[in-house]
Order: structure tokens, then sequence, then C-alpha cells
């Protein structure tokens, strides 16, 4: 490698590190002074509080690191065309692509730790900042009902339930369809369900079941009755934030599973799963952009470069953000929505690059 790619890389990797550095501890002091009160008031063990912020600080790396990037990229190529420095590099005979060559190099190991940070580091930083900020800032936050929750629980029964209630492990409305093929052989139904977790039963209230017979059906009824059925409660009502905690495996292990139950929250977690290859990518298009905005001198000198930059950054992130709700609170497609910020900014790319060039 050339002296010119390393004093470059050097300041690519160097000048991103810093910008972690300086931003992420604001970002603590930011959210340690909203959230003293409550955890004062919940009086939480030091040591806890201490587990959170080193989960908040890998989550939101992980979650900003592409603003990060195309900051400091723009801050430190700036530096070099306002001293003139790259036009040295160009008058020396070096072509634009060349000079770009260390960025790129940068870019692909940004994009390798983002990977593995995304993968595996990220979600088990995700479980404990979610659960901490569910534990003791948002007592009871996380508990909502959720409505008409049909679901294939396994190969040959499913349920429906007007609605499940996490708080109080229990379901209103509930029925199960025992399949032999295509041949429904006999069905549950009751009109409130109770989880008991002291021996993991079901009381099942008004209960009703129906066994399906060649020529006639038998209908038998009581008041209430304790059972065992083939769910855990907790799975059929998994938190929001569960595909935010799983690794890559598990991930998609998990979404497999929620396919096979039909569950309403499949765009959800098809957006994080997305989402885990859509943010490293970005690392190589914003390095690019941000390369053709601040190579060339301008009047303004830094400044003008860097609120260029700070527009693009923003515009990106609405983009990112505005797609992926539409697509989680919709049938958008999470593929399309997660994807379409970095093909857009792709092609922004490749025109400004072009630009520069010339």
């Amino acid at each position: 490698m050339k002296i010119l790619d390393w004093y470059i890389l050097k300041r690519y990797l160097g000048t991103f590190i810093l910008m972690l550095l300086l931003f992420i501890p604001i970002g603590i002091t930011v959210n340690l002074a909203e959230k003293i009160d409550k955890i004062l008031e919940n009086e939480v063990p030091f040591m806890e509080v201490a587990a959170y912020y080193l989960d908040f600080t890998i989550y939101f790396a992980n979650l900003l690191f592409p603003l990060f990037l195309f900051l400091s990229v723009i801050w430190f190529t700036s530096k070099l065309a306002n001293n003139t420095e790259i036009i040295a590099f160009l008058s020396s005979g070096v072509s634009f692509w060349r000079f770009l060559r260390p960025y790129l190099i940068g870019a692909t190991i940004v994009c390798i730790g983002a990977l593995i940070l995304s993968m595996y580091l990220a979600p088990r930083a995700s479980k404990g900042f979610n659960e901490f900020k569910y534990q003791y800032l948002k007592k009871g936050g996380e508990v909502q009902e959720t409505s008409d929750v049909y679901r294939q629980i396994n190969e040959t029964e499913y349920i429906y339930a007007s609605n499940f209630q996490p708080k109080t492990k229990s379901a209103r409305n509930f029925t199960l369809e025992h399949f032999e093929g295509n041949k429904l052989v006999f069905k549950l139904s009751a009109s409130r369900l109770q989880f008991n977790e002291a021996d993991s039963t079901y009381t099942l209230t008004n209960f009703d079941k129906r066994i399906i017979g060649e020529e006639g059906d038998e209908i038998f009824h009581e008041r209430e009755v304790d059972t065992i059925l083939p769910f855990e409660f907790d799975e059929l009502t998994p938190v929001t934030y569960i595909a935010e905690t799983l690794n890559y495996n598990e991930l998609n292990t998990f979404i497999e599973q929620e396919s096979r139950r039909g569950s309403a929250n499949m765009n959800r977690y098809l957006v994080v799963a997305y989402k885990r290859w859509s943010l490293p990518v970005s690392a190589f298009i914003l390095t690019i952009i941000a390369v053709a905005v601040s190579s060339m001198k301008r009047r303004g000198g830094m400044g003008v470069n860097l609120a260029l930059g700070i527009s693009l950054a923003f515009i990106f992130i609405f983009f990112d953000k505005v797609f992926g709700t539409l697509a989680e609170q919709s049938t958008f497609s999470p593929l399309i929505a997660v994807w379409f910020p970095n093909v857009t900014f792709g092609i922004l790319a490749i025109y400004l690059l072009f630009n520069a060039k010339r």
C-alpha cells in the first residue's frame, strides 16, 4: 500500500473513531440527564446503570454509525481540500479513481466491523437496553393488548383470540382447532383463557369442545376447565422489540417460525432483518457521497461542505425512518422500504462522483 493510501486511510479511520468518541459521551450525558429522576426514584443499582449505558453505547453506535462516518469523511476530506492537498495529489498524476481507493478500503473495514456489530453484538446490547428501559424507565409501558391473534402453533393446530393481554397473561374469545390433513378433528373454544404460572396450566372459562364425527358432532360444555395446551403464552405475544435482540441465526429462525404462525408483525421483523445488511452497505454509499461533496475547495470553506453534508445525512435518515415505519405499519414491501434509501443515494453517489471527477 502506497504512502497516499496510508495517509488517507489513517485519517479516515481515526476521524471516524474520534467522531464516535466525541458524540457518544454527549448522547450518554443527554440521556442520563433525561432519565436520572426515574433512575433515582426506582433506586436502580449502580452496576445495572453502568451495564445499561454500555448497552446504550453499542446500541446507538450501531444505529447512527452511517451518520458519524459520513460527517467524519466530510470533515477530514474538506481539510485536505482546504489545504490544497487533494490538488497536489491529483496534479502528481494520481487519478481521481486512484485517490478514491483508500476511502473504499476504509469503508470495507468499517463495513465488516458494522456487520459483526449488527449481526451479533448489537442484538445483545439491544436486549439489555430495552429490558432496562421497560423495567425501570417505562414501568408497564411495554404492556399492550394484542388484538385478533391467529396463529399456527404446530403442524396440526391453530389458535385464535380476539385479544391477548401480556400483563395478565389472559385472552378473550379463545379458539383452538386441531386438523389431521385437511380435516378438522376437534375444536376447543372459551370466552376467556388464563395462564397459571404456578403450574404452567391454562384455565378456560365457558369451555366448549366440539368433536367432529362422521354421523354427527359431539359437544361438551363446562363452566371452567384447567388443562395443558401445546404452546407457551409468551411465545404468542413477543415484545415488540424481540427481533432487535436476536442474533443473525436466531433472527432467521424466529422469522421462519413467525411466518408459519401467521404473525401480524412479520413486516416489523423483516425490516430489522434487512437493516442488518443495508446499514453496513450504506458505509460505501455515504463514503462516496462525502468524498464527492467535500473534495472540491469551496469559497465558503469547510462550513459549506459540512452544511451540505449534514443536509444530505438528515435526508438519508428521514428516508430510512419514513420508509421503515411505512413498512412496519402497512403492507408495503419491507425489502423495498429498507433498500430504497441506499438505492436512491447510490444513484446520487454515482452522479456526484462523476461530477467531482470532472
